[in-house]
């Protein structure tokens, strides 16, 4: 049966890798649906797993080895109640799965194993193209062939003043030495469909050189060649380390309590349910919560905020989280592939694969631009010498370079590093973006149109006013209204607690305390009878009602509190702006766009909140009614639609680009496009100055990409530079354009 099947692919650099691995793969009966992601080093398919082994022997023979990844969740552990079960407490893993070198055993693919060994046995010859740069350059294959190459071009240079007839052939041996993987990575490419490589445009290159004559030429060519993709490595696995650094926050291990007492064992191997030890200094090892203990933890790498925060019982801690002051006891209540950090680096790495439109436009111009200039290079090579009788070696020497400087290596990943970089960075502080095209276009929306209660607001309504009536004082009113509210779980009545207990009053017992239907809550307080509810429903005064209509009209929830039938004051309670709010509006519309508040809540609340934020608000919108407004902003420019809630699901994705508060419900965030893990509204501002900063490298890459070829194209035509320029233009501009990417990961966000 097919599956979606994920391979871990060793030594791409660049999108040239990506394409030769996607156009062999693609030869392959019954795979189907193929990416290939560059930067996380992935290669996913849709094939059956007896198809697996021919997919890792094609890969393999283009040079880069490749590693069935199939990860253990967590929900598939068995209870963890003994140490024998958790691991002899050693760290050691003694689950039934057998996992070799990342491979869980499947006992139902042997014969395809077979198969895929006899094949490794027979393509046993080393492909160094593929080797990671784990340790020092000059230890890994690419290194090697550097010092090599570089060894024998100085030994010919030497030679020329001394020996001078051996300078030829060393440096004839020189260009051998470099050239010789060159060489096979072409054979094996055009082996597997990919004709149109820069190893074929260098093994071109190399061999005219060598027939012309131009021995040394060919070995400094191929010898910057060299230096240039061990560059490119040492680039690319720089790039990656954002990403790859994301995975490395959540711990490996855990201290787990079992009826032996503590122990430790893998974070795959604890059941949901289970309670760990987070001790001073340890990283929360899963999502969970709090059942005892109080300490500060410190989320800056999940969320980017930059305060501990105080943990009681019954708090929710996430993966990763440190743990700064106390011992904590935690239930685990996620598995460790659904973690919080899990799902971003998972959403990071999806994001990655999916190509931005500026991407999908170079990758689609690159496979046109290739042919185009190796047909060129031919007539600069051919046309001159035969319809005009000029020297052969002269043109076929300009049609060589005219090869190497025609190659789009710095054009392709110029995009996907950029947006690599922009990705793993806005990750990092806690902006989370489900895609490159997700992020191009945060950047280029007019609108953005934000939910009120939870998104603008707190979502939890706070005392704003206390209104004695007679000679009763603020105190007295909050204290009775405490007393009788005290019992209640309704958002007012926890307002109303809770601002009694922040100013310090002593909230007094009651006795008899009970819902009066239709009317609030009542009471015995101190011998009198005691009653909070609104003021119309009381059958109060008409003054005193009025008083209670004006707060209404500034967006306020009134309670009348009523002392043996005379009502002694009015608290007015509303759901008050998130303290970041305001600025966060100002910074919004610095960038040029244009707020706006889409609520379901009542005209005078939603009113009143637009009216202290200075933007335009929409009130009383169903669903359906939100859905309808975000088609028309998204109609005048594109929009970008801020919210939490599951009514705001629908207008989520229906907008340009949907933005979730990190504190939303599941389907919020599910919806949306991006997230601010935060949930800080001046973190919309950092997406778009992020997505902003992204696109003006992107550009600044093209224009560098393609300045440099155009600026070398007719240099070459016209005989001012030569093959060692040419080679050193591609391969410096594909550097610089992926130094250029990584100055996101480096960049501070406000």
């Amino acid at each position: 049966m097919s599956e979606r099947l994920r391979f871990k692919v060793e030594g791409m650099d660049c999108a040239s890798c990506a394409r030769k691995i996607e156009t062999a793969v693609k030869r392959i009966g019954g795979v189907s649906e193929i990416s290939v992601n560059t930067m996380t080093e992935t290669l996913t398919l849709q094939a059956t797993r007896a198809t697996a082994p021919a997919i890792e022997q094609v890969v393999r023979a283009l040079g880069y080895p490749p590693r069935l990844i199939e990860p253990l969740t967590l929900t598939e552990a068995p209870p963890m109640t003994t140490p024998e079960a958790a691991g002899c407490g050693c760290g050691h893993d003694h689950g039934h799965a057998d996992e070799h070198d990342g491979h869980v055993h499947d006992h139902a693919g042997h014969d395809a194993a077979k198969v895929a060994a006899s094949a490794e046995a027979a393509d046993a010859h080393d492909h160094d193209h593929g080797k990671p740069l784990d340790g020092p350059w000059w230890k890994s294959p690419k290194g090697r062939v550097v010092l090599a190459s570089g060894g024998l071009i100085a030994a010919a240079f030497a030679a020329g003043w001394e020996f001078p007839a051996a300078e030829f052939w060393i440096y004839t041996a020189a260009a051998i030495v470099a050239a010789f993987p060159v060489v096979r990575h072409t054979l094996a490419a055009a082996r597997h469909g990919s004709f149109f490589t820069i190893e074929m445009l260098m093994t071109i290159a190399v061999a005219g050189a060598l027939l012309i004559g131009e021995a040394g030429e060919a070995a400094v060519v191929v010898f910057l060649f060299a230096c240039g993709e061990l560059l490119e490595g040492v680039a690319a696995a720089r790039a990656r380390a954002g990403i790859k650094a994301l995975a490395t926050i959540a711990p490996t291990t855990a201290q787990v309590e079992t009826e032996a007492g503590v122990v430790e064992m893998a974070v795959g191997r604890i059941a949901i349910g289970a309670t760990v030890v987070v001790r001073p200094g340890d990283k929360v090892p899963a999502d969970g919560t709090v059942l005892s203990g109080i300490s500060a933890v410190d989320e800056s790498a999940l969320t980017g905020e930059s305060m501990p925060r105080m943990k009681h019982a019954g708090d929710v801690v996430f993966a990763g989280a440190i743990n700064q002051e106390a011992v904590l006891r935690v239930r685990v209540e996620k598995p460790a592939t659904d973690t919080l950090i899990a799902r971003v680096v998972r959403l990071v790495e999806e994001a990655t694969e999916a190509k931005a439109p500026t991407e999908r436009f170079i990758d689609r111009f690159s496979r046109y631009y290739m042919p185009i200039i190796c047909g060129l290079a031919l007539l600069v090579a051919t046309v001159p010498p035969l319809l005009f009788g000029m020297p052969w070696e002269m043109w076929i020497y300009r049609g060589l370079t005219l090869l190497l400087i025609g190659c789009p290596c710095a054009l392709v990943i110029s995009v996907p590093a950029a947006m690599a970089s922009g990705l793993a960075a806005g990750a990092r502080r806690g902006l989370l973006v489900k895609g490159g095209n997700v992020l191009e276009q945060i950047g280029r929306v007019k609108h953005i149109a934000f939910d009120k209660t939870g998104t603008l607001t707190e979502g939890k309504p706070k005392v704003t006013a206390i209104v004695a009536l007679g000679a009763a004082t603020e105190t007295d009113i909050l204290r009775l209204a405490a007393a009788v509210e005290a019992a209640s779980s309704h958002p007012l009545a926890v307002a109303i607690v809770g601002h009694a207990k922040e100013r310090g009053i002593a909230i007094a017992s009651v006795a008899g305390g009970e819902a009066i239907a239709g009317k609030g809550v009542g009471g015995i307080v101190e011998g009198r009878t005691v009653l909070v509810g609104a003021a119309a429903r009381l059958g109060l005064d008409a003054a005193t009602v009025a008083q209670s209509e004006k707060l209404e009209a500034d967006g306020n929830s009134v309670s009348a509190v009523v002392v043996d039938g005379t009502p002694i004051g009015l608290i007015a309670l509303r759901d008050e702006p998130r303290a970041d709010t305001l600025q966060a509006i100002e910074e919004i519309k610095a960038l040029g766009l244009q707020p706006i508040m889409l609520t379901g809540d009542n005209k005078a609340a939603g009113v009143a909140v637009g009216r202290l934020l200075g933007i335009e608000a929409r009130t009383g919108l169903l669903p359906e009614d939100k859905l309808a407004a975000v088609k028309l902003l998204a109609a005048d420019g594109g929009v970008a639609k801020v919210g939490d809630g599951i009514n705001d699901a629908p207008a989520l994705a229906a907008a340009t680009v949907g933005i979730a508060m990190g504190s939303g419900t599941d389907v919020a965030l599910e919806a949306a496009d991006a997230a601010v893990l935060r949930n800080r509204i001046g973190d919309v501002a950092a997406l778009v100055r992020l997505s902003r900063r992204l696109m003006a490298v992107v550009r600044q890459n093209i224009w560098i990409a393609l300045g440099l070829k155009a600026i070398f194209l007719v240099t070459t035509i016209f005989g001012f530079t030569g093959l060692w320029i040419a080679i050193l233009a591609d391969t410096g501009a594909t550097v610089v354009v992926t130094a250029n990417a990584l100055k996101l990961l480096g960049e501070k966000g406000k």
